[in-house]
């Protein structure tokens, strides 16, 4: 089977770009329509669909943001005024910000387990595809992601959870390589 060059060069320097590093312009939303498209075809047992989108944009990521600061300060009353300004600009660091919700349940046939794993899975697609469309992405849980108060406010139901928040905007600086686990490290070779 021939090797596919471009996709082969694409995963050895995939790279998440961290969310403060990103700017404007954002994808538009035919573009985040176009990613999201993408980020769903994912193996999904059971063709449920044990996830949705959430997308964040505009003003609506600062409102939300200043929500959570509040949040974030009477939770912690002594946090430093550095880590306040972090709290307020949770998802305004990047102009598209888009929550991969998990809606994973019980099912007769279809483990939760792995209903779990197709959302993780639409993550990692939304990233790629938020590159494959030239832009930077960044996969972030946060505190947020795991507090059930600020579900709400995030727009997520009671039974619902957060797999992650991908960041989209456009490259800064680019980072350059970080070290990678050795293959020795990481595989065993059954029967090999």
């Amino acid at each position: 089977m021939p090797v596919n060059a471009a996709l082969k060069a694409y995963l050895e320097t995939r790279r998440s770009i961290p969310a403060f590093q990103m700017s404007e312009p954002g994808p538009s939303r035919a573009e985040i329509e176009e990613m999201l498209k993408l980020a769903s075809r994912v193996p999904d047992h059971g063709k449920l669909a044990p996830w949705r989108f959430i997308v964040y944009a505009g003003p609506e990521r600062e409102r939300i943001s200043l929500e959570l600061a509040k949040v974030a300060m009477a939770n912690k009353p002594e946090m430093a005024e550095d880590m306040i300004q972090v709290e307020k600009t949770r998802l305004t660091r990047a102009p598209v910000v888009i929550a991969v919700v998990s809606r994973a349940a019980p099912h007769v046939k279809i483990p939760e387990w792995e209903q779990v794993m197709s959302a993780g899975a639409v993550c990692l697609n939304l990233l790629m595809a938020a590159n494959a469309l030239g832009y930077a992405s960044n996969w972030l849980t946060e505190w947020f992601a795991f507090d059930r108060n600020v579900h709400p406010l995030l727009g997520v139901s009671s039974h619902e959870n957060i797999a992650g928040f991908i960041h989209i905007g456009t490259e800064k600086l680019h980072p350059g390589e970080r070290p990678r686990p050795a293959l020795a490290d990481i595989v065993t070779f059954a029967g090999a």
